[in-house]
């Protein structure tokens, strides 16, 4: 009987202007090396072309999909033909693309809902180029939960988790101005960024007791109240709850001490209140080979933790490392597989 072919990854293009293309190519030249297993890119296939030629790099294309990507991926770069809808120039964004990345999301969720891929893997996107298209979403993140509130009838909480070699750190407010955060802030928030936390971290990393780490909110977590009160208020209550709910989880802790070398080994996840308090250390300690995951959804997402770099798209320059990253994540824990 015939050995039924693996189910290949999603990968989207991303915004086509961008270094999307460019590290696609180069993670695709370094599949044997590296150990990649397959990918299917949805995209422009002209696109794709375009940026090989522009970056001397012989990558041969063949048009495919789902059930034919794991085959020919030894021999050529699989693509599902996805329109970009305009003539693309790297390193020049156009409002004109936003529905063929929007479409290219799209589908990598339908195929992976229906389990024709094995995860969802998207390239960088901007935000303010899909904005200018209409779109209705802060993020991708939120955008990924939509479609898969929409694909399940069931609400679902996305949670963002930067994940690196050295650091896994997740922010519980995520794409609002900074003003905002402490009245976005809320117990029963915390409670459940960290249930989805231990969940997934449990069955998708195989951790057997996830530590999680929270951080406080203001400077030396309030200082008994001295410089804010929501560590006392609204973080504390919130590990009360969850350590009653069995879950390891330690805090209010300052901020400023909670990233160092040794402070990194006590705990699995560093649970932060808002985006740059994650992100900024999550990419001060592994910019080039950090991975953005979301966490909560029914299917596997996988991201470079990086953005489009349209000053260096078809110059050659771009770095692949941070989609290397998130392809063999992905590859790694879609093996294990959780529903919602």
């Amino acid at each position: 009987m015939p050995q039924r072919p693996s189910r290949p990854l999603a990968l989207t293009q991303g915004d086509p202007a961008g270094i999307g293309p460019d590290i696609t190519l180069a993670a695709w030249l370094r599949r044997g090396e590296l150990g990649l297993k397959p990918f299917l890119f949805l995209g422009d296939p002209d696109v794709l072309g375009a940026r090989a030629r522009q970056l001397k790099l012989d990558v041969p294309l063949r048009q495919a999909d789902p059930s034919t990507a794991s085959r020919i991926f030894a021999d050529a770069l699989p693509v599902q033909p996805i329109a970009a809808g305009v003539q693309v120039v790297a390193g020049e964004p156009q409002v004109a693309t936003a529905k063929g990345t929007i479409a290219a999301i799209e589908t990598a969720v339908a195929l992976s809902m229906s389990g024709a891929a094995a995860a969802v893997v998207t390239n960088p996107i901007a935000k303010s180029v899909l904005y200018d298209a209409g779109f209705g979403f802060p993020g991708h993140t939120e955008f990924l939960a939509d479609l898969a509130t929409r694909a399940t009838g069931k609400p679902v909480m996305p949670v963002m988790l930067l994940a690196g070699p050295k650091l896994r750190a997740i922010p519980v407010t995520i794409h609002i101005p900074l003003k905002d955060v402490p009245g976005a802030l809320t117990t029963d928030l915390i409670v459940e960024t960290c249930r989805i936390t231990d969940h997934d971290l449990r069955t998708r990393f195989g951790i057997a007791r996830p530590r999680l780490a929270i951080a406080g909110l203001n400077p030396h977590a309030g200082e008994n109240g001295a410089l804010g009160k929501e560590d006392a208020e609204i973080i504390h209550p919130a590990i009360e709850i969850l350590r009653k709910d069995g879950i390891d989880a330690v805090g209010p802790l300052p901020a400023d001490t909670m990233f160092h070398d040794d402070a990194r080994r006590r705990y699995d996840v560093a649970i932060c209140m808002y985006h740059d308090q994650a992100l900024i250390p999550a990419k001060a300690l592994g910019f080039d080979d950090s991975v953005n995951v979301t966490l909560g959804l029914p299917f596997v997402r996988t991201s470079p933790d990086h953005g489009t770099a349209f000053g260096i798209a078809g110059k050659g320059i771009a770095k692949e490392d941070s989609l290397v990253a998130a392809l063999k994540l992905a590859s790694e824990i879609s093996k294990t597989g959780s529903n919602h």
